[in-house]
């Protein structure tokens, strides 16, 4: 019987296995390294009314040559940044945008190729307008200064200091999160610990005006109705659970 061993003594061996591996799984409970938690999203938002508006200004100019197109550009948003800043905006407010050259062909007879006929160019400035009451004249003043071939776009309104605003949101928002989370503790019969994590998300700052023209020759005040703006705050909070 060497190199073996009696059933039963087998048997013992393996009943005291299991028994230590139940011990050591009751010795988990749920505690330590993982704590529960519930985690909620909690809102809030306010309203403001903007105080700034922003819209870029482009002239287009057309020319036989790169040098005489360019210099027709230039010479044109040079007029419109000067009719801006005597309309109250500053000049520190105004900023090139952006400034194109492209060729334009001509219509090829049958058989031929289209050539080259000359260059357009287009010269953007960006204008921050800081008081909203001048808005209606300075994007008059441009389409004055600027002519038929003034292009006004991408105009929008935004709150140059909104940090107030974005407090009141913020604390409506986790007021809004601890809510709800006392509310699930409460329903699983718990009781709210501390605060695991927090993360934050904004939205509704900068949003575009109605108003998105492609041109404009006359020198009529242009209506400018700023509205409200709704600045919306959204926290993940994450809470213990105890």
């Amino acid at each position: 019987m060497n190199g073996r061993r009696h059933p039963a003594r087998l048997l013992a061996l393996a009943i005291a296995a299991i028994a230590a591996l139940g011990l050591s799984a009751c010795g988990s409970d749920g505690g330590g390294d993982n704590p529960r938690t519930v985690t909620v999203v909690g809102s809030g938002k306010v309203t403001g009314t903007p105080d700034t508006l922003r819209a870029d200004i482009g002239v287009e100019a057309s020319g036989a040559d790169v040098s005489s197109a360019l210099n027709e550009s230039s010479a044109q948003v040079a007029k419109v940044t000067d009719a801006v800043v005597a309309a109250g905006v500053e000049r520190k407010d105004v900023q090139t945008q952006q400034v194109n050259l492209s060729p334009q062909y001509s219509n090829p007879a049958p058989g031929s190729s289209s050539q080259i006929s000359g260059y357009q160019a287009t010269n953007t400035i960006r204008v921050t307008i800081r008081d909203i009451a001048k808005a209606s004249d300075v994007l008059a003043a441009a389409a004055t200064a600027g002519g038929d071939n003034t292009r006004i776009s991408n105009v929008s309104f935004a709150i140059d200091d909104d940090s107030e605003l974005m407090k009141q949101a913020r604390e409506a928002a986790f007021d809004d999160a601890r809510s709800r989370a006392e509310q699930y503790a409460s329903l699983a019969g718990d009781s709210l610990g501390k605060v695991q994590t927090i993360t934050e998300q904004t939205s509704g700052q900068d949003q575009p005006a109605p108003l998105q023209r492609d041109s404009m020759a006359a020198a009529a005040p242009v209506p400018v109705e700023p509205g409200e703006q709704t600045l919306t705050f959204s926290v993940t909070v994450t809470y213990a659970l105890s």
